[in-house]
């Protein structure tokens, strides 16, 4: 009972005038145009990186499908046998 008596009393609202407290200024309340344009940054920066990243998962759920469909239909060879040169120059690289 004693937390929802607390949580329904107001909270004081911010001094209407605007003004700060005595001693600060601006700069030490507000990150200021530097604090903007990092966070937009990063955020462009993360951005960038989750569409690379479902890019690359993406190249390499096709490739294991196309390989699953190559070897169903070589019903000769065992699995795990050696592949074709073309498998071990994609092992090494990472783009294509």
């Amino acid at each position: 009972m004693h937390h929802l008596i607390l949580a329904l009393t107001v909270t004081p609202s911010p001094d209407p005038t605007g003004t700060l407290r005595p001693g600060l200024s601006e700069d030490q309340v507000t990150p200021g145009t530097w604090g903007f344009v990092l966070t937009a940054f990063i955020v462009i920066l993360t951005t960038f990186l989750i569409v690379d990243m479902v890019r690359r998962i993406r190249r390499v759920r096709y490739r294991a499908q196309v390989e699953e469909a190559r070897l169903a239909a070589e019903p000769g060879e065992p699995a795990g046998a050696g592949g074709t040169p073309d498998d071990n120059d994609d092992a090494g690289s990472g783009t294509r």
